[in-house]
């Protein structure tokens, strides 16, 4: 069978994409202006909260909603010190700004079918210290949410939802991203929108959005109702606060704009490529339970970033050969999210894991999962055909 390429996502922007940021750069008015605001206003609404601000990566919305739960301004905030609860099977920048901020980093084990944060596993961790939990959403799914709310109200902790990879997802037909304090996103490529770069940052509280505009943009007081408080002749630099600078362009906001009306398009497309592609591996004549795939909460009605799969553990000593073959192969492959992050060298370095606990479950993910990608477009029989036979090559590395 001749070779077919099949990387994380396939044509990612469309001509209706490239003409809205065509139309952007004939204007001359590029930066953050008009379209960043009206894409805002249009995502609060999609996604059901009251307020959203556009940044430029969803690393940067992390940072973000982080330095805006401890800010001054705010009143449950946590200070330097404080313990803050994060799965183990995280990303870089779900860790990092925690790290920033002063807090001291608690990992947690996931549960391994779903992949996302284990509910008892947080239970046990939780100290008088306790400020803040850092869920991520992985892959389209979620922890149950239900439970995790409760455990936040009534201990005041100060909840983030990593939302990077599960834009669109719902839990009991809530958008995930609207259960905490914070909500972030990212429109990266390949995640369900993109923007190329690109994130969000949503919340539902006026004066927290006021503390995320301030911090986006220096500190300064602009287009917020705390500038009329301040007696300055020149009221458009007036810095009431620390800040950064994390504005998106123009560019990538009517790009995101774009793909925000397409979502629910590509949330039913990629769903069918999920299953279609997981029903052609279990009905083969092939089929010996070689893999297993993520399971999802019964009230969450996933939108599907990837597809995770874990290698049974006859053959996961295999993995990195395996891996090796699909890429040559033509077969695109990522880590679920970077495995067991308590084994990345940076951990060591910066001494976030003194007790040198284990994550027994976040191991056995990184030992034996990985994700391909799911296309916004349906996956042809010819490619799940040369998708899943390449798949079943995993016998011969046994």
């Amino acid at each position: 069978m001749k070779k077919i390429s099949y990387p994380l996502l396939k044509d990612a922007f469309s001509k209706s994409d490239l003409m809205a940021a065509k139309k952007v750069i004939k204007t001359g008015q590029l930066t953050m202006s008009k379209i960043t605001k009206n894409f805002e206003l249009e995502f609060a609404k999609k996604i059901g909260s009251k307020y959203a601000l556009m940044v430029n990566s969803g690393s940067s919305a992390n940072l973000l909603a982080t330095f805006a739960a401890c800010n001054p301004y705010r009143k449950n905030i946590f200070r330097k010190g404080d313990e803050a609860i994060i799965p183990s099977l995280c990303w870089s920048t779900s860790l990092w700004p925690l790290v920033q901020a002063g807090l001291k980093p608690v990992f947690v084990d996931v549960d391994p079918k779903t992949l996302n944060l284990g509910i008892e596993d947080i239970i046990k961790s939780i100290t008088k210290k306790t400020k803040l939990i850092m869920a991520v959403h992985v892959l389209g799914g979620c922890t149950d949410m239900k439970k995790l709310t409760q455990i936040t109200k009534k201990k005041k902790i100060i909840l983030i939802e990593d939302t990077c990879e599960s834009l669109g997802s719902t839990f009991n037909k809530k958008k995930l991203g609207t259960f905490g304090d914070f909500g972030t996103y990212s429109f990266y490529y390949s995640h369900q929108i993109s923007s190329a770069e690109g994130g969000m940052v949503v919340c539902n509280n006026y004066n927290d959005y006021s503390i995320l505009h301030s911090l986006r943009s220096h500190g300064w007081t602009r287009d917020l109702k705390v500038e009329k408080k301040f007696n300055k002749s020149d009221k458009r630099f007036i810095f009431y606060n620390m800040g950064f600078n994390l504005r998106p362009t123009d560019i990538t906001a009517s790009i995101g704009h774009n793909q925000l009306k397409r979502i629910k398009t590509f949330q039913i497309q990629r769903s069918w490529n999920r299953k279609k592609i997981i029903d052609t591996i279990k009905q083969s004549k092939l089929w010996k339970n070689q893999f297993s795939f993520q399971e999802i909460h019964e009230k969450c009605d996933p939108s599907w970033f990837g597809l995770p799969i874990m290698i049974n553990k006859k053959y996961s000593k295999y993995k990195n050969k395996f891996i090796e073959y699909l890429e040559k192969s033509g077969i695109e492959t990522r880590p679920i999210i970077s495995g067991n992050f308590a084994n990345q060298p940076a951990i060591k370095k910066f001494n976030l894991n003194k007790k040198n606990k284990k994550f027994p479950n976040a191991q056995i993910i990184e030992d034996s999962g990985f994700f391909i990608g799911l296309h916004t477009k349906k996956i042809t029989t010819k490619e799940v055909n040369y998708l899943t036979s390449r798949l079943f090559k995993i016998e011969e590395f046994n």
